[in-house]
């Protein structure tokens, strides 16, 4: 068989190819990309579109950007691949050195892994092999917060919503962690841990550590909280000897503004997960960085030895793209052109909250959220997008852009405006 035309491709693809979060049986319709530049996709067809995702968070500096394809290629000479167990090469030398310079003093160990979702269960095997190696079992579950985000692994899953998230169908296999209501801040400066203090008081005994987005919770509803949450939960788990893992795995690398989420609240995590924007979205890769505290205390059975092995993990092509993606975004005036985003976005985006379909709008770095009453028609509003000559994907009740950090401001206006427009009509 062989596929020609536009039309073939596209049919193809519908009849076959299983998208993310959508139906084989009434496939949402998928549109087939040429090539991507910048902050542009071109479509097969010849049109093009400003991309308002940075394909999930992760293509912070554009596609196909000259820096990042020259480290691919040079790598690439050397090697694709080696595995990991009993071998090392630079590459992953390198990114381990840079992630640690970069994050908390406290964090110095590193573990690589494929996938955001593969960093956050390799983060619960650590908090639950730190107590199990110090003859305490019983502290095997997570606590966390509503409408959290995690990732699509069944650990990971575990952690996420367990009402209004993506996984309630698999409630009854998943491990059962214990909810506190998600982070509230409130006028007067305080906040809602006190509900949470009061879950970790009774659960202490089984609770291996506390995992959150910090400050911006994503795919769970685009939900933005107060640095004063997390300075009062660092508090909470020391008092209460539980571990505290973040995942920063959407908001690292200088999407809220500074280089990681957990910095405006001044904290350390006893494990960090990192991932998306870590290779500017060329490879998929993501890390797991914890403390000589946990290494310590896994190793308390005189072992040591973390249950985990990914087949890919530190890819040597993934680890020279993301050496060279830090080095590009560490080298740019990376908080000027977030604040400017910032700025550009409160102006262009305030508007929608007029609108009558519109219940909030909300900005954070270079994040920007409409969040309506009821939920989109997906198929109809992303076509309308593709007219406007803009990429944006919404989800439920969510219209949201996290563009790539180059984006110009005559471009960005037309991500905002292409959202003001349809929204009106």
């Amino acid at each position: 068989m062989s596929l020609q035309s536009i039309d073939e491709y596209l049919s193809y693809d519908r009849e076959h190819i299983w998208h993310p979060y959508t139906s084989m049986s009434e496939p949402l319709p998928s549109y087939l990309v040429e090539s991507a530049q910048g902050v542009k996709i071109k479509l097969a067809d010849g049109r093009e579109l400003i991309d308002g995702m940075s394909s999930w968070w992760a293509a912070i500096h554009g596609y196909n950007h000259p820096t990042l394809n020259t480290a691919i290629e040079q790598q690439l000479k050397n090697m694709s691949h080696v595995m990991f167990g009993g071998l090392s090469h630079q590459p992953a030398i390198l990114l381990a050195e840079k992630l640690i310079d970069i994050t908390s003093e406290s964090l110095q160990h590193v573990f690589f892994s494929d996938s955001g979702s593969v960093a956050v269960e390799v983060a619960i095997k650590m908090a639950i092999q730190y107590w199990y190696a110090q003859g305490k079992q019983e502290k095997y579950q997570l606590l966390t917060v509503r409408n959290g985000y995690h990732g699509d692994t069944f650990a990971a899953m575990s952690v996420c919503d367990p009402v209004n998230g993506m996984h309630s169908m698999f409630k009854a296999t998943l491990i059962e962690h214990i909810f506190a209501p998600a982070p509230e801040c409130y006028d007067d400066g305080s906040n809602n841990i006190g509900a949470l203090e009061q879950l970790l008081e009774k659960h202490q005994s089984t609770t291996a550590a506390i995992i959150i987005e910090p400050i911006v919770q994503g795919a769970g509803g685009m939900r933005f909280y107060c640095p004063e949450y997390l300075q009062q939960l660092r508090s909470l788990c020391d008092k209460y000897d539980v571990l505290l893992i973040l995942d920063e795995i959407a908001t690292g690398f200088a999407r809220t503004g500074t280089l990681f989420a957990y910095e405006q609240a001044n904290i350390e995590a006893d494990i960090l997960c990192v991932g998306k924007a870590l290779t500017g979205g060329y490879m998929s890769l993501a890390a797991t960085l914890t403390t000589q505290k946990v290494v310590q205390g896994i190793a308390a059975d005189g072992s040591g030895i973390l249950m985990h092995g990914p087949t890919f993990m530190a890819n040597p092509l993934a680890c020279q793209v993301a050496n060279a993606s830090i080095d590009l975004l560490l080298d740019s005036p990376w908080e000027k052109n977030i604040e400017q985003i910032e700025k550009q976005l409160q102006k262009e985006l305030m508007p929608c909250k007029e609108l009558a379909s519109v219940n909030d709008v909300r900005v954070k770095g270079a994040i920007g959220v409409v969040e309506l009453k009821n939920p989109v028609d997906l198929k109809a509003i992303q076509a309308k997008f593709i007219q406007k000559g803009v990429w944006i994907r919404p989800f439920n009740r969510l219209i949201y852009i996290m563009p790539p950090y180059i984006i110009k401001p005559h471009e960005l206006t037309q991500l905002t405006s292409a959202i003001l427009t349809i929204l009106k009509h």
